[in-house]
């Protein structure tokens, strides 16, 4: 017996496979070979067409099961996990009336900063735990305004992982954590954000029935089945957002445990067992896949947008594309803590929230022809990151997280020693890298949602760490170069006000 596991992602689509009794992984694929496209027909907006996550993940589904070697009868279940905050809006006929409105599009940041002004910012992080931004609700807003004619022929408004549900099972569906995620939720209630929707005037008929985030969500149509090669009837039972599920596939379900990626963005991910929301909105807080009412679990997330991809200009600009990252790694490696005074910030992707969305830009200080080569640089670029980690988990600090250890997976900037032995000796953590990925945690959780485990922790019970980084014994140099990159950041914040 087998569990499939989904990762619709903005860039490809993943899919895993793991046995049902055992917890480990038997292979894992993604479709396309390519990145996929994201449209940008104008500044600052980023679309994608549905059916095309629809078509590949029919196709790694296919590769999968030829991969493993797995008949179409050996299936239990499918998880799904799926990029955030997306739009997709669906006609009666269950076609999407537009492009999908994705996580990187910001054409509804005022739209949701209108609604924060008027509804009273203090009522919206007490209901909602975040002002409404640019998420999908404000998103569903902008098409109203904008493309009534479309508008007016929306049946359901579904967040990406419930459109592949929907393509799976025929069922229109979502979940608290998904509404939640797309700021349609109102905790304070226990209830849609009816009142946002009204802001809004957005009938809540077009809120998709709601179920669990684990248990039985549909089973697979005929027609579903017979594209991907599985079994007409296959029970689709988990789908989470891809920040709560990376948390899960990364045994992140108690409070006070911490998940984060380094990946061409950043992301921090805590869990607190209280309704917390942070008053500047540097971090956002949504119901993690576990969350109950009587028994909250939420998902305190903090988003770096220049991360992964300050690394990688590097290594294109700077190193070439023949040099590898573990070379740059032993090369950063032969310059010292604090790469001899030279410092780099890594905000060259656009605003970054937890700066309270200004865009001080990448920038290199410091600098000494005489002193300073490539190891330098290669340093200061891992350091710079770090720090910016740092700098962010501060803010989680003051919301009650107690990040004393810290779970990674192996597959992003965690696996540089310097970058990880960094952030343990400025947090005085202990950073566990687990191997797992989204995929395999989505199959993990659809095995719950069959009864296979009591939870999610008793079926991650395979998982083994496979490195662990520790503070170490002295932070003087380290904690000293912090300090020179704090000075930088706030000389280069100060410049964005001149």
């Amino acid at each position: 017996m087998r569990l499939l596991g989904l990762d619709i992602g903005s860039s490809s689509i993943k899919a895993a496979l793991v046995d049902a009794r055992s917890g480990k992984t038997l292979g894992a694929v993604q479709a396309p070979d390519r990145e996929m496209e994201i449209l940008a027909p104008k500044p600052d907006w980023a679309e994608q067409d549905p059916e095309v996550w629809w078509q590949n993940t029919v196709l790694a589904v296919q590769k999968l099961l030829r991969q493993t070697q797995t008949g179409p009868g050996e299936i239990a279940a499918i998880g799904i996990s799926y990029q955030m905050h997306g739009l997709v809006a669906l006609d009666d006929l269950g076609k999407a009336v537009r492009p999908s409105i994705i996580w990187c599009d910001s054409r509804a940041v005022a739209t949701g900063d209108s609604a924060f002004r008027a509804l009273g910012e203090s009522y919206c992080l007490t209901h909602f735990l975040n002002s409404p931004g640019n998420f999908t609700a404000s998103k569903l807003k902008w098409v109203k305004d904008n493309e009534p004619e479309r508008f007016a022929r929306i049946r359901y408004a579904m967040l990406p992982g419930d459109y592949i549900a929907y393509r799976l099972t025929g069922v229109p569906a979502t979940t608290v954590s998904g509404l939640s995620e797309g700021v349609m939720w109102d905790f304070a209630a226990d209830d849609i954000a009816h009142t946002l929707l009204g802001h809004y005037g957005i009938d809540k008929a077009l809120i998709p029935p709601l179920v669990p985030a684990f248990g039985l969500q549909g089973r697979l149509t005929e027609t579903a089945a017979g594209l991907l090669g599985l079994k007409t009837g296959t029970p689709v039972t988990y789908r989470a957002g891809d920040q709560p599920n990376n948390a899960l596939a990364l045994h992140v379900l108690k409070p006070g445990e911490v998940a984060a990626t380094g990946g061409t963005s950043g992301v921090v991910y805590g869990v607190v067992d209280k309704l917390v929301a942070d008053p500047q909105n540097r971090v956002n807080s949504f119901a993690h896949v576990n969350h109950q009412p009587g028994a909250p679990r939420i998902g305190v997330l903090l988003c770096i947008n220049g991360s992964g991809i300050q690394y990688s200009w590097m290594r294109k600009q700077v190193a070439g594309d023949a040099v590898t990252y573990p070379e740059m790694e032993q090369l950063a490696a032969t310059a010292p803590p604090g790469a001899d005074g030279l410092c780099i910030l890594p905000f060259g992707n656009g605003a970054e929230r937890m700066l309270g969305n200004r865009t001080p830009g990448a920038q290199i200080g410091n600098l000494h022809f005489n002193r300073h080569g490539r190891a330098h640089l290669y340093r200061a670029a891992l350091e710079g990151v770090a720090f910016s980690f740092v700098y962010g988990m501060q803010v989680l600090k003051t919301l009650g997280l107690d990040v004393s250890v810290i779970r990674v997976g192996n597959d992003n900037l965690f696996r540089s020693a310097i970058f990880s032995h960094t952030i343990a000796q400025l947090m005085n953590c202990r950073i566990e890298m687990l191997q797992t990925t989204g995929a395999v945690g989505a199959a993990i959780a659809s095995g719950v949602g069959i009864g296979l485990w009591k939870d999610a922790g008793e079926g991650l019970g395979a998982l083994e760490v496979e490195r662990t980084y520790e503070p170490g014994t002295s932070d003087g140099l380290c904690r000293e170069a912090y300090e020179r990159w704090v000075d930088l950041l706030g000389r280069a914040l100060e410049a964005t006000f001149s």
